[in-house]
């Protein structure tokens, strides 16, 4: 028995989770929030629903790590350092360099860094947290999984845009995607649900949290998804806006006495998408709390929102001339079941018959939530991209 620790790391977070490998028990997890700010939040869930939180100040990730590790031992989840066998984390932007998951080296660290001009917000933040690892257990393994490695096998038809192509050539200007790690592990569990060799199966993954994305998967393969280049591409989501025509921004900028570019791109992505449809939230609680009242703009941000959804979904069973399920995962699609209606019910001629009654009772658990009848099953499935970490690890160890 090993035991594994997935990491997602933020610019100012350190989410974990803690496996048994290979029987992929969770021994405890945990987040460190507010890394670098006052007041910073200590957090491990571990045992029989015990819980130990502290809150103090933490100044950057490496000094989160050491005091991560070290209360392991103290509450007895390890005897030592030496039960550690490897660390899995999180990076957002793998480029062209990565299509699947790696081991570690400094090599792949300082790719990882250059990568950072793709996922300015992340990649920084992801590096923090392995150098930290690195530093603090230097001969356990760590490993990379990227989430756009999944995406790596879409053909060009589907990656490349049409621009001038010395773009891609010299700049790696193409489609990446993104959400990797959860779109790999919904597909394989709906495939397992289908009872049919996921080589065999057409599938559309509908991610949809704050961020969203939708994914066409033929065959266990990604074929097409929706974010783009970074992830401000694709569905309306809770702060971004998702595909908007280039020549808008340049309309608007002359227009509002906007000067830079990364300042409409920042607009784009941080006060858009739901929250800039209606000024209430990027929250669909909230959302859907203001439909309720009756806020006009809240019943119009649902219908984009969903409108979205359906039209990248309709989009892929083109892609892939047919499918056999969709799957809603992530917060909003875990527990959304006013937005699963939205976006299901008009697709009817798809042959998708959704069963609205057992729709509406699931939230946050595994379930098929269409009809026997339906020609396309439906699901909702919990994603776990701390597992998909902790297994590519176990993979990576062999």
């Amino acid at each position: 028995m090993s035991k594994t620790i997935a990491i997602n790391a933020g610019s100012s977070s350190l989410k974990w989770q803690l496996y048994q490998m290979p029987d992929e028990t969770v021994v405890a997890k945990g987040i460190v929030e507010r890394i670098g700010i006052k007041d910073s939040i200590f957090t491990i869930k571990y045992g029989d629903g015990e819980k130990f939180e502290k809150v103090l100040d933490i100044k950057d990730h490496e000094v989160a790590v050491q005091m991560l590790l070290d209360q392991l031992i103290e509450l007895d989840i390890i005897a030592s350092f030496d039960e550690l066998t490897g660390v899995g984390h999180r990076v957002v932007a793998g480029g062209e360099y990565f299509s699947d998951s790696t081991i570690i080296t400094d090599d792949v660290l300082a790719k990882i860094e250059e990568l950072s001009e793709f996922a300015p917000l992340h990649n920084p933040a992801n590096a923090m947290g392995i150098k930290a690892f690195r530093r603090i257990l230097p001969n356990v393994l760590s490993v990379a999984v990227f989430d756009t490695s999944f995406h790596a096998t879409m053909p060009k038809v589907n990656y490349l845009y049409s621009i001038p192509k010395e773009y891609y050539e010299k700049h790696g200007a193409r489609k990446y995607g993104f959400h990797g790690t959860s779109h790999r592990y919904v597909s394989e569990l709906a495939a397992e649900l289908l009872g049919k060799p996921i080589e065999e199966t057409k599938i559309i993954t509908a991610h949809i949290g704050n961020g969203g994305s939708v994914t066409a998967v033929e065959g266990g393969k990604s074929v097409d998804t929706s974010m783009g280049f970074t992830p401000l591409a694709g569905v309306t989501m809770g702060t971004r806006s998702g595909d908007i025509d280039p020549s808008l921004l340049a309309y608007l900028m002359e227009k509002e006495g906007i000067s830079s570019i990364n300042d409409m791109i920042d607009i784009l992505n941080k006060q858009s998408g739901v929250l800039g449809l209606t000024g209430i939230s990027s929250d669909m609680r909230d959302i859907e709390n203001g439909a309720a009242d009756g806020n006009e703009d809240a019943i119009l941000a649902l219908e984009i929102y969903a409108d979205r959804i359906r039209k990248y979904i309709a989009q892929y069973i083109a892609v892939m001339n047919g499918v056999d399920a969709i799957v809603f995962t992530a917060g909003v699609g875990e527990n959304g079941d006013m937005i699963r209606k939205m976006v299901l019910e008009p697709m009817t001629w798809f042959g998708i018959d959704l069963d609205a009654a057992v729709n509406e009772k699931i939230h946050g658990k595994q379930a098929e939530i269409s009809t026997p009848d339906s020609k396309v099953k439906v699901y909702v499935i919990p994603t776990d991209e701390e597992l998909m970490i902790a297994r590519d690890v176990e993979r990576l160890s062999k």
